[in-house]
């Protein structure tokens, strides 16, 4: 019986273990599965929700900003660049050569037309001046004697015109000192304010040493160019305005002349204006911002500048149609710093996408957020 039992015991301990063994493999092709579904379900769900919001997303309209167009008054202007310049400007010389024996500005003052600036030696021309002038009385005295003398007979006619023609002679000798004396006198050739000196008393000056400058800076001058697209439109008579660095005013000025071409490099035409400086705050070679008015256009059709979009072939404006963006092609005009004028392309009324134009495309749906 204990050998049965045995046997029996034995024979039911392998049937056990094989059960146990099929039970895990299945256990575990089950966790195996049960793991897969369960990252599998999150990305299908994350996928048809993204979906959904997706075409939820492509049936609601775009919120967008938009102005309706309307009226305006626009202002043609021409901005550009310029230099200020002196009425009347000259770096002073002498026409004489010569030590100089004084000089009579104070460098950065007012003087007159004039004015004695410095003075050259003249000793050597006085001397000459004054032996002439002994030598004209001489000659005058004896032609007088010998006018007398020829009513009496007592000299020829050939004598008295010899004598006469030396007196001529002599005076013109005079003069011609004279005129030399002059020209060590360096005198201002016109009103205006001396620079600075470069020279002192006591140097030798030619006509080619430069003494100071002198400038007339009430007006002022100022020099600019424009595009040639414009050169029929600007012309004397227009008023500009202009503003330096340092100052905050804008001052105005009158165009008085233009260059007889447009510069075939920069294609451009040369102005030039005249500005009041009664204060002298203006300097010559300042820099100035110089704004040119053309004229003014009435009921001009404006939309922001950031509502026009460049393309290949043009330019492009977006306007809401039946709740719908749809382009609109437009030809520009006059341009301001946040605006721009539409000449053709959009009619009064019509609702301009001032917002998100990048995104834009035609027959999207949208839905005006703000309106201007």
């Amino acid at each position: 019986m204990s050998n049965s039992a045995s046997s029996a015991s034995s024979e039911s301990a392998p049937e056990e273990t094989g059960w146990s063994s099929r039970t895990k493999r299945l256990l575990a092709v089950g966790l195996t599965v049960v793991v897969l579904v369960g990252l599998a379900l999150p990305k299908i769900s994350g996928s048809e929700s993204s979906s959904g919001s997706d075409s939820g997303s492509s049936d609601a309209p775009t919120r967008v900003d938009a102005t309706v167009v309307q009226p305006g008054i626009v202002t043609e202007r021409i901005r550009t660049t310029g230099t200020l310049r002196a009425d009347e400007s000259v770096e002073v010389a002498s026409e004489a050569s010569g030590k100089i024996t004084d000089i009579q500005f104070e460098e950065g003052t007012r003087v007159q037309q004039g004015d004695l600036l410095v003075q050259i030696n003249d000793s050597e021309l006085q001397a000459e001046k004054q032996r002439l002038q002994h030598q004209l009385r001489l000659a005058e005295d004896r032609a007088e004697r010998q006018r007398q003398l020829l009513a009496e007979g007592g000299v020829s006619q050939e004598e008295y015109d010899a004598t006469v023609n030396e007196v001529e002679v002599l005076k013109a000798d005079l003069k011609l000192v004279e005129a030399r004396i002059e020209k060590t006198k360096v005198r201002a050739p016109f009103d205006g304010v001396v620079g600075l000196r470069a020279v002192s008393e006591g140097a030798y000056l030619s006509p080619q040493t430069r003494i100071t400058t002198l400038q007339r800076i009430d007006p002022v001058k100022v020099n600019f160019s424009v595009s040639e697209k414009y050169a029929s439109r600007v012309g004397p008579g227009q008023s500009v305005m202009f503003s330096v660095r340092g100052r905050e005013d804008r001052m105005t000025g009158e165009v008085y002349a233009t260059d007889t071409e447009v510069d075939s490099d920069t294609r451009t035409l040369q102005l030039r204006a005249r500005a009041p400086n009664p204060g002298g705050m203006l300097r010559p070679g300042m820099f100035a911002d110089v704004t040119v008015t053309l004229g003014t256009i009435d009921d001009a059709i404006v939309v922001p500048s950031f509502a026009v979009l460049p393309t290949l072939d043009g330019q492009r404006v977006f306007v809401v149609e039946n709740g719908t963006a749809q382009p609109r092609n437009v030809a520009l005009g006059v341009r301001t710093d946040s605006t721009v004028q539409v000449t053709d392309g959009l009619a009064l009324r019509d609702t301009v996408i001032t917002s998100g134009i990048q995104e834009m495309r035609a027959g999207l749906p949208v839905r005006i957020e703000t309106l201007e």
